[in-house]
């Protein structure tokens, strides 16, 4: 806990964001982190709850209590050293994160949550100012090897958690920089992409070996999903190299949307837009799709959609319209009837903050041809939910101009030829079927492949998967060496 009387005494201090006229100029990240003395005053806001909910509402299990606890002392390097204990990558959560741990929160029932996430990112970007991240290579090595495929925050977590108990590993990332959809898909005003690259840095010298451009399995990946490879492994080369083999692959398959005028030109899945401008802005290599003056709809209300939001409002768009198939969610949540679980409300991003006209309970009918096979207006219907089932509303059609429509409506599941190649069953969505509980958790029904983040649960969140990692990391450690040491 911190100031036993703080939670009283201090009002919530949200992280200072640069203003939209000026972040709108470039695509560096624009939010402030607290100041000591900031940092202080909000640790001393954590109460002493009896029973931290925040824990659990975690995904890694962070101690958030004791390192709310350390900050509020000023104890920076131990508050560090806790955060560190439960989360590899706390820099890469505390930027991107929708901190499930504040809608668990104590304080939260009836006043603002600890701004748990704004403490984190203080925490790790002190570590960094001050040089406390270090490298932590093994005392020993095993033998063994491991191979993980994928490089994302699932494949990184467990990459690092296996190099430090002395395996030695090697991912295979069939992009040509690191860091899965951290590197390619989020833009760089959420989290530019240094943040990644210091952390593949500490990872190399604690003996970690990355193969880029590399593509394992399978060399006919699908369109529409980045691959920079000119390099091709099998499944059973990396099975006859290697003592264990991670698939970390992520979701990638975008679902699509089959409606008449699907063919235009103009018409676009989210990444097709988002991984090029990642690629200008770390690159200089030019977006092929340009937003410029153009009236651009985005379908689809997540984080996705939210990200195509804030590309198109710096490409200088002409107007952006963001479509939900649900209905809007409340302001506020219910916190009778939801906490401390993730609670149903209406969420605005700040790339919302910078230009959206957000429409909800809207069904797409089809897009509008210019005559020359470009598309110049979508076609949308009203929608009404009654007991969880949509409707059409009679005589609720409309038309909106549309010059470039992205698609941004999550992803279905992995890219199939990759578990195909390895021969692992997959579940009900096309995922690798692997549990988390028990013995042999993570382990496919192929002997010493593992299966941990999205390409297991399906598209989720960047804790989720470093916490599937980890915990995948330990399943391994215990298959090649009788036992672990490494956490849960």
């Amino acid at each position: 806990m911190g100031k036993p009387t703080g939670f009283m005494e201090f009002e919530r201090l949200s992280e200072a964001y640069e203003p939209v006229e000026s972040r709108l100029k470039h695509y560096k990240e624009f939010v402030h982190t607290l100041s000591d003395e900031d940092a202080k005053v909000q640790g001393a806001r954590c109460m002493d709850c009896g029973i931290p909910f925040c824990n659990n509402g975690c995904p890694v299990n962070n101690i958030i209590p004791d390192w709310n606890d350390l900050v509020y002392r000023g104890n920076w390097k131990q508050a560090l050293e806790v955060l560190h204990s439960t989360n590899n990558f706390p820099d890469f959560t505390g930027r991107i994160c929708p901190a499930p741990c504040e809608a668990s929160c104590t304080l939260g029932i009836n006043a603002a949550p600890v701004g748990i996430k704004s403490i984190e990112h203080f925490i790790i970007d002190k570590g960094w100012d001050m040089g406390w991240v270090v490298p932590q290579p093994p005392k020993s090595k095993t033998g063994k090897k491991v191979a993980i495929v994928g490089s994302g925050p699932a494949g990184l977590a467990a990459a690092q958690q296996l190099a430090r108990v002395g395996h030695d590993v090697t991912v295979f990332e069939k992009s040509d920089r690191l860091g899965g959809l951290l590197a390619y898909g989020i833009p760089d005003f959420k989290m530019e992409k240094t943040v990644v690259d210091r952390r593949v840095a500490q990872m190399e010298a604690e003996g970690v070996t990355f193969r880029t451009k590399v593509v394992v399995g399978d060399k006919a990946v699908p369109a529409g999903i980045n691959n920079d490879a000119s390099d091709f492994v099998s499944a059973e080369q990396l099975k006859k190299d290697f003592d264990a083999v991670i698939l970390a692959a992520g979701a990638e398959v975008p679902r699509d949307l089959p409606v008449p005028g699907r063919e235009l030109k103009g018409i676009y899945a989210a990444l097709e837009f988002l991984i090029p401008q990642n690629k200008e802005v770390q690159q200089g290599k030019k977006n092929p799709i340009n937003v410029k003056g153009k009236h651009v709809i985005v379908i689809g209300g997540g984080d996705t959609g939210s990200d195509c939001v804030g590309t198109s409002n710096r490409h200088g768009a002409a107007s952006v319209t963001q479509f939900e198939l649900m209905p809007m969610p409340p302001e506020e949540e219910n916190k009778a009837l939801t906490w401390p679980y993730w609670p149903y409300k209406l969420r605005t991003s700040s790339s919302h903050d910078e230009g959206c006209s957000r429409d909800f309970a809207v069904a797409t009918k089809g897009f509008v041809d210019d005559g020359k096979g470009n598309v110049k207006a979508l076609k949308a219907v009203r929608l009404e939910w009654k007991n969880g089932k949509m409707s059409e509303i009679a005589g609720s059609e409309f038309e909106l101009p549309c010059d470039a429509a992205f698609l941004a409506m999550g992803f279905t599941n992995p890219v199939g030829g990759l578990l195909d190649a390895f021969g692992v069953e997959k579940d009900a969505r096309q995922n690798a079927k692997a549990t988390t509980d028990g013995d042999g958790c993570y382990q496919t029904n192929v002997a010493k492949v593992y299966a941990a983040g999205d390409v297991r649960r399906g598209q989720s969140l960047v804790v989720w998967a470093i916490r599937e990692g980890r915990q995948a990391a330990r399943e391994v450690d215990a298959f090649l060496m009788g036992a672990t040491t490494l956490p849960r």
